[in-house]
């Protein structure tokens, strides 16, 4: 047994250790009664607002869109579609609504669908307690095993989500196929009484989307033929893309008719929410927290370059950038300043700009390019988001930089200008500098330090080299120095210095 399942063991109790009814007789002196899964969540979450808990823990920047819509369908008792482009958290939405349902509910032992003791649906439970009266055996299930999912793929068939005739079962009971207890019950039948989940929906090819209309709206199901009513109660959750997003297909429109409340996601609004989803969701091994030391400042860029990934002319809006390139691009930045300490020798490092080169892979991966951007190629793109990114934060900690300004007049960078104008050979920082050689080198460049004592006097000491390797990114992104990436490091140049030396 793993350490997961132990770990869930122990904190999850058995029915039996918490005094529960084993028989039907037991259920019904216990007061028990029954309730629809939907009344279920609704109660749960009535009670839940009424003491002020948060219903959707660990899902960031929809406290006043998204939950507050899904908490309405809730109440409403609907079945809900969520839609949205991908990395927007849909599928973590579902599942936490396994936290509004009662921590165990009972059903007849050994039943496939769940069958509530007090109002059982299928033949085997209908018949197994007119047989045994008071004296039918109860099992009771928790709530962490009420969800089932399901991702819509072309090859899904109805068989596997409704059920089918099975041949097997019918010759080892040796009954015929007009017998209807030849009937294996799919997905959705034995999710019965629990959260049931189509992911994708629009994958689904349009006769399976027809299979559901009954499911939906009158809560029973059709079996080659057999006049199976099982009035299933379930909660539905669907997840979809925007319809225009590929050409796989749609959502057929009675499906849609069918669906209660549709909720439309989004992407975090500001890059203070976007660091908080990153942070929490980022996988990181100890080593790097304790040893690779990130500046607020690097955390903001990452997640500009995912603001500036989606507002791209390079990249196809309607794929949409999923937060997981931020939240993957932010283990690939920790591992590659780790992997530079290691090679230099140094037992604990400060994250620098360069090392967002490091990043390029995960945003490759992740981002769908237009035709243009295919021209340029995916590493161009992705170098160039880094390059925007620091651009465009940059007027958020210094002066702006003008792109016109007369022939006199100063500005607070020239200085750091200047400096660059009398170093013929330009200046170079190298990847694998150790980090006492990395601060000597930025040290060297004594403009960087009035700068930053003028325009950030409360910066902190450990964040000071990431912040002056970001100055000069930011100059050379406003054309004031020129920056040339080369396999072993950087160099940065007064751009037009070496014109008027003749070099």
């Amino acid at each position: 047994m793993s350490n997961k399942e132990k770990s869930k063991q122990e904190t999850v109790p058995s029915p039996l250790e918490r005094g529960r009814a084993r028989l039907l007789g037991e259920l019904k002196q216990s007061g028990y009664y029954s309730k629809s899964i939907k009344d279920e969540l609704r109660d749960n979450l009535i009670q839940k607002i009424k003491n002020k808990e948060t219903t959707f823990k660990g899902v960031h920047g929809y406290e006043n869109t998204v939950i507050p819509e899904l908490e309405r369908a809730i109440l409403s008792r609907h079945n809900i579609n969520l839609l949205g482009l991908r990395g927007q958290a849909k599928t973590r939405l579902a599942r936490l609504m396994l936290n509004l349902l009662d921590e165990y509910i009972p059903y007849v032992a050994g039943s496939e669908v769940n069958d509530d003791p007090l109002n059982p649906i299928s033949r085997y439970a209908i018949e197994l307690i007119k047989e045994k009266g008071d004296d039918t055996p109860i099992s009771w299930l928790h709530r962490s095993e009420r969800f089932a999912e399901k991702l819509a793929t072309p090859d899904v068939t109805v068989a596997d989500i409704i059920g089918d005739v099975d041949p097997i079962k019918a010759a080892n009971l040796k009954l015929s196929y007009a017998d209807d207890r030849v009937i294996h019950y799919g997905m959705i039948p034995r999710a019965n009484r629990c959260v049931f989940v189509i992911n994708e929906l629009p994958d689904l090819q349009a006769r399976i989307q027809v299979a559901l209309f009954n499911i939906l709206q009158e809560g029973d199901i059709q079996i080659r033929g057999f006049k199976v009513r099982l009035p299933l109660d379930i909660q539905f959750l669907f997840t979809a893309n925007p319809e225009d997003y590929t050409n796989r297909g749609s959502i057929v429109t009675p499906l849609k008719d069918r669906i209660g409340s549709q909720i439309l996601t989004h992407y975090p609004e500001d890059i203070e929410t976007a660091r908080l989803i990153t942070e929490q969701e980022a996988n990181l091994v100890e080593g790097q927290k304790e040893n690779v030391y990130v500046p607020d400042l690097a955390k903001d860029v990452l997640e500009q370059i995912v603001f500036e990934a989606r507002e791209s002319e390079y990249i196809d809006a309607k794929s949409g950038v999923s937060a997981r390139l931020s939240i993957t691009a932010f283990e690939n930045l920790l591992s590659t300043a780790e992997r530079r300490a290691l090679i230099a020798g140094d037992e604990r490092t400060t994250l620098r700009l360069s090392d967002f080169v490091g990043v390029i892979p995960s945003i490759t991966g992740k981002v769908e390019l237009v035709y243009e951007g295919e021209q340029e190629g995916a590493a161009v793109v992705a170098y160039n988001l880094i390059g925007e990114a620091v651009k465009n934060l940059f007027v958020e900690y210094f002066p702006k930089i003008e792109k016109l300004k007369k022939q006199d007049e100063e500005t607070p960078y020239d200085d750091i200008v200047s400096w660059f104008f009398h170093q013929k050979e330009g200046f170079e920082l190298l990847d694998d500098l150790r980090d006492k050689e990395y601060k000597s080198m930025l040290d060297v460049i004594s403009p960087l330090d009035d700068l930053l004592g003028k325009h950030q006097p409360n910066l902190k000491k450990e964040d000071s080299y990431f912040v002056k390797e970001f100055v000069l990114w930011a100059l050379a992104e406003y054309k004031q120095l020129s920056k040339n990436r080369f396999s072993e490091g950087m160099q940065f140049k007064d751009p037009y210095g070496s014109f008027i030396s003749g070099i």
